[in-house]
């Protein structure tokens, strides 16, 4: 958005036309030239910023996928042990069963 600097009647009619139109475009060229550098820097940092933003979301993704495998582990070690328990449980019922089908 380039704004175009304007300065009032009473400049022209005090400096007259010719150097007030040349204070105005000289206005112009310093403010399209910060313009300008303010985008390479902001460019610079913003690109800064994401190189971080990119290693930081790695970091944690790579964190997470630890976690969330040392937590499948756990899950199954977890239902080996429901199935073994649920085994003897099914082998304590099955003998009682027996023993009470023979009384």
């Amino acid at each position: 958005m380039l704004v175009t600097a304007k300065l009032s009647r009473m400049f022209y009619e005090k400096l007259g036309d010719e150097i007030t139109n040349e204070l105005v475009e000289w206005f112009n060229q310093v403010d399209a030239a910060y313009r300008t550098e303010f985008r390479e820097l902001f460019e610079v940092h913003f690109a800064r910023f994401d190189a971080k933003l990119e290693q930081r979301i790695a970091e944690v993704k790579a964190e997470s996928e630890v976690k969330f495998a040392g937590l499948e582990a756990r899950l199954a070690a977890l239902e080996a042990r429901l199935i073994k328990w649920m085994f003897l449980f099914w082998v304590g019922t099955l003998g009682t069963l027996i023993a009470l089908q023979k009384l």
